[in-house]
């Protein structure tokens, strides 16, 4: 039985790799850290199938100690501070979990079992101001947030260590992923939590920031296989994972006003660029994943309009119940 590490498990995409490495027969551990109040809400449902450790990327010998315990194949590196806007107010802070944690595991792995295969969470983010369209594993990265300053850091680490040392660590560059698990702050979230609202008569209006930017939008569900797929390979390479095609926030506002039957959406929706104005925004990310497609053998399965429509029904259904997912 391989056994396989994930930081970040109590997260949306930990929750779904998780569930798929289960389904591979792994023994699956999750890193957690030590905090006053515990939110295993995306995993309650396999937590009697996984075993979860105390570990902080912040901590090096927690991290060595992790993996003496738990002696794993595999290390999949999802947890940081994930949410752009955050990543303003805490810029430090964000370097430290973002940028120096993957270090800090990279470094455990190194000095416990260099053998240990090792998977790096990067991001479109990194590619920011965009130099070419679409973007590939070659376009130069120009990022527009501390956050995307910090995951540039942690790719670079990542090819790093592994063309110092041997170590099989590959990065999966992932552009915009979403699901019903993802956090109430991202705007996908916060959109489709507050079409259910208002369906239900439980709010009046969404207010949102620009409805310009457009991204390229795929299901975490499908993106945790890519994630897999780059550690059995023979070679450890980098991967942009992505849809290859993108859509505006107000196509998404749209569609899921449409998932509700309700068709004139721009009565409910009130703009406030100046509210959530960022110091700088990224405006335009699309995907090339055929690298991916081709030595992998992945591709997305979920369209745009069906991820809506689940995240729709699923925050419908939360709204309609007792608030709890």
């Amino acid at each position: 039985m391989k056994k396989a590490l994930i930081t970040g498990i109590t997260g949306q995409d930990g929750s779904y790799l998780a569930e798929f490495l289960l389904e591979k027969g792994y023994k699956v551990y999750g890193l957690t850290r030590r905090t006053s109040t515990v939110n295993n809400e995306r995993i309650a449902h396999i937590q009697d199938r996984i075993t979860l450790v105390q570990g902080d990327l912040l901590d090096q010998s927690s991290l060595s100690a992790a993996l003496m315990e738990t002696e794993p194949d595999e290390v999949y590196n999802l947890a940081a501070q994930s949410f752009v806007k955050t990543s303003w107010n805490q810029p430090v802070l964000t370097g430290e979990f973002t940028a120096l944690g993957v270090t800090r595991l990279l470094e455990a792995i190194r000095t416990i079992n260099s053998k240990i295969k090792f998977y790096q969470a990067s991001s479109s983010e990194m590619f920011g101001k965009v130099t070419e369209t679409p973007q590939k594993e070659t376009t130069r990265f120009h990022p527009r947030s501390p956050y995307g300053v910090a995951k540039v850091y942690g790719h670079y680490i990542t090819v790093n260590y592994r063309e110092s040392f041997g170590i099989f660590a590959c990065s999966g560059i992932l552009f915009n992923h979403e699901s019903p698990r993802r956090g109430l702050e991202f705007v996908t979230r916060k959109i489709t939590r507050a079409v259910a609202r208002i369906v239900l008569g439980k709010q009046d209006k969404l207010e949102l920031g620009d409805l310009n930017p457009k991204r390229d939008w795929g299901f975490a569900g499908d993106y945790v296989e890519a994630m897999w797929l780059m550690l059995q390979q023979e070679k450890a390479d980098d991967y942009v994972i992505a849809t290859g095609e993108n859509h505006s926030v107000s196509e998404f506002v749209e569609l899921a006003f449409q998932a509700v039957d309700i068709s004139d959406w721009k009565k409910y929706v009130a703009a406030n660029k100046t509210e959530h104005l960022r110091p700088a925004e990224v405006d335009y990310l699309i995907g090339d994943y055929s690298k991916a497609k081709k030595v992998l053998g992945w591709k997305p399965k979920t369209n745009f309009k069906q991820l809506v429509d689940m995240m729709v029904r699923a925050d419908v259904k939360m709204e309609k119940g007792n608030g709890k997912a």
